[in-house]
């Protein structure tokens, strides 16, 4: 299995390839912004756009040295921000399909990277990738793999609004916080347009 390409999912409406929200300081003003980013990194400096590769995953493990996340982990991360996300068990039996959710009901707010391409013609694209984590508690029941969840008080570190050394928050949050709910059905759920995202900006 390519780590880089297969893993959590976010819904029908929010695969690879398609738009979704991400927090993010804006390059101008240094505030947070909520804006409409492509999943699937494309770096700026990509020479073969069409036909690059365009990771939606980037473990935590090796993010800060790997030359296609580097320059994006050390200038430009991000929170993208979910109610749950699906996993598929890859661990045991049965084979299931499972809503993985905050166990105190709060939203998601899942360590990113983001990026923005400018095009010859002066368009700009702008893509994102989650960094994922080795599992813990009870999702490393299901999987070996899930994404890595930031606890509020380190959204200014991660986010570079404050000092700070964001490789101590490569690790799986303390505590066994997530909870999972079995799916019926083959397909991830599309989410209402009201909770796709729940997290402050």
């Amino acid at each position: 299995m390519r780590e880089d390409q297969a893993g959590p999912d976010f819904g029908a409406e929010a695969g690879p390839g398609r738009l979704g929200q991400v927090i993010r300081l804006h390059p101008r003003t240094r505030q947070r912004h909520l804006d409409w980013l492509t999943w699937g990194l494309l770096p700026s400096e990509t020479e073969n756009p069409d036909s690059a590769p365009r990771p939606i995953h980037a473990r935590a493990e090796t993010v800060a040295v790997v030359p296609l996340f580097a320059e994006a982990f050390r200038h430009r991360r991000a929170i993208v921000p979910a109610t749950e996300y699906y996993q598929q068990r890859t661990i045991g039996r049965p084979v299931q399909r499972y809503a993985i959710s905050r166990r105190d009901g709060q939203p998601l707010a899942i360590a990113g990277l983001w990026e923005a391409f400018r095009r010859p013609d002066g368009e700009i694209v702008r893509t994102y990738c989650i960094i994922t984590t080795e599992a813990t508690g009870t999702v490393a029941e299901i999987h070996d793999r899930m994404p890595l969840v930031l606890d509020e008080p380190d959204w200014p570190v991660w986010l570079g609004e404050e000092p700070g050394d964001p490789t101590t928050l490569l690790h799986p949050a303390a505590g066994d916080k997530l909870v999972l709910r079995p799916m019926h059905g083959r397909r991830s759920p599309a989410l209402p347009a009201d909770r796709r995202t729940a997290a402050r900006v």
